[in-house]
């Protein structure tokens, strides 16, 4: 059974229909990547799977639970989370208070401290600038943040809506390896990425979305090979 399940998903901004009819799963322990132009439906696919957008039509599916009318807080407490584009960290607040608004959903307190204690193990410039306000972060430093903060509640999902944009390409390679790391410790990922290449060769498997429709599906490798993709997003 999926971990994930997007069953004729159907999402309208106004008149305008956003998602038309998507389907798509992630099994758990895998890393799946869902590319795709400016516009073509992948941050709203991920905002309706969290609850921010309502779905006109369709199903979402977690752990076997129907999802698609939950608020987000409810989902988060199932053991899904998500890293919005863009970061979106708490901008007034230091680094450790962002983190342990990331930990809102855990009891125990002496976890919780060490959760934060591997977070800055994991990123020494957070554990440097943990007194400091994000706001005043660079953005390579509010996306590790972001990523520590969401990584607090422990989710068996993990939602990362396009963690590499606006990044050097050093910090790009950390990104990934960052990624990488939490799926070897047993983290499920979705993946919406405009970096085709670095995306692929982390997936297991990947869908192409195009004007809300789904177009293309395979392994993280297939799609790496496809003719189309390499013209379309490889610049092959």
């Amino acid at each position: 059974m999926a971990l994930l399940e997007v069953k004729d998903l159907e999402v309208y901004y106004g008149v305008i229909q956003a998602l038309k009819g998507i389907s798509f799963e992630v099994n758990k322990g895998e890393i799946v990547t869902l590319i795709g132009a400016n516009g073509a439906g992948k941050t709203t696919t991920m905002q309706s799977i969290m609850g921010l957008i309502p779905a006109k039509a369709g199903s979402v599916t977690y752990n076997g639970q129907d999802i698609t009318k939950m608020p987000g807080h409810k989902i988060v407490h199932l053991g899904m989370t998500q890293v919005p584009e863009g970061r979106h960290v708490f901008q007034e607040l230091t680094v450790y208070e962002n983190l342990i608004m990331g930990a809102y959903t855990q009891k125990d307190q002496k976890q919780v401290k060490r959760d934060i204690e591997e977070i800055y193990t994991r990123f020494p410039r957070l554990g440097e600038r943990k007194n400091q306000i994000a706001g005043t972060l660079s953005g390579g430093e509010q996306q590790m943040l972001a990523m520590g903060r969401a990584m607090m509640c422990h989710p068996d999902l993990l939602m990362l809506d396009e963690p590499s944009m606006g990044l050097s390409p050093l910090l790009v390679d950390q990104v990934f390896d960052i990624i990488k790391d939490y799926h070897k410790q047993g983290t499920t990922i979705l993946l919406v990425e405009q970096n085709a290449g670095k995306s692929l060769a982390v997936s297991d498997r990947a869908y192409v979305l195009e004007n809300g429709r789904i177009v293309l599906s395979g392994t993280g490798e297939e799609l790496l090979k496809s003719d189309e993709v390499k013209k379309a997003y490889l610049g092959g």
